[in-house]
């Protein structure tokens, strides 16, 4: 009789602990990659993105089979080249291979042009999904909404919980 009561107190004290969690932590999941997919601009945009880095990566393949074309051809007449004619192709090689890196770094590299287009077709897309996670959250009062599209991250967190400033004041830092 007395392991029943124990027992019913035991489950009646886990239900008032979860929900009372519960209610501290309100916290929704969303997928954003399923979000965007449904929207038919962020599927023109990825379709024109996906036709530019095609286009420019041909236009880097031909580049680059040139290249390899001028080695072997220069890799078969060295034997034959005078210092100064080596000295020249060697430099007219090394231009081209500059000239090769410097358009891959130029069409696909860190704030490339591909970067670019994807900021002006994409971002303006993603921005309106980042306001409308804004607006459910504050009408729904969520403290947390996880995106589970790319693995678990936070895409939007109450600001009254963000606690940096109260780890900076114990650390002896004013801000």
């Amino acid at each position: 009789m007395k392991f029943n009561k124990f027992l019913v107190l035991l489950v009646v004290g886990a239900f008032f602990t979860l929900s009372v969690n519960a209610q501290q932590s309100r916290y929704a999941v969303i997928n954003t990659k399923y979000i965007l997919e449904k929207i038919p601009e962020y599927k023109d945009a990825d379709k024109k993105l996906k036709e530019l880095g095609d286009q420019w990566q041909t236009e880097i393949d031909e580049k680059q089979i040139a290249l390899d074309k001028m080695y072997k051809n220069y890799e078969a007449e060295q034997f034959m080249l005078s210092e100064d004619l080596k000295k020249k192709r060697e430099d007219e090689l090394f231009m081209k291979e500059k000239e090769l890196r410097d358009l891959q770094k130029k069409r696909f590299g860190y704030e490339g042009d591909l970067f670019k287009e994807r900021q002006k077709l994409v971002k303006p897309i993603q921005d309106k999904v980042y306001n409308a996670v804004q607006k459910l959250a504050v009408a729904r009062s969520y403290d947390f909404i996880l995106d589970k599209s790319e693995g678990i991250t936070i895409i939007f967190a109450d600001p009254k919980l963000d606690k940096s400033d109260e780890i900076l004041r114990q650390l002896g830092i004013n801000n």
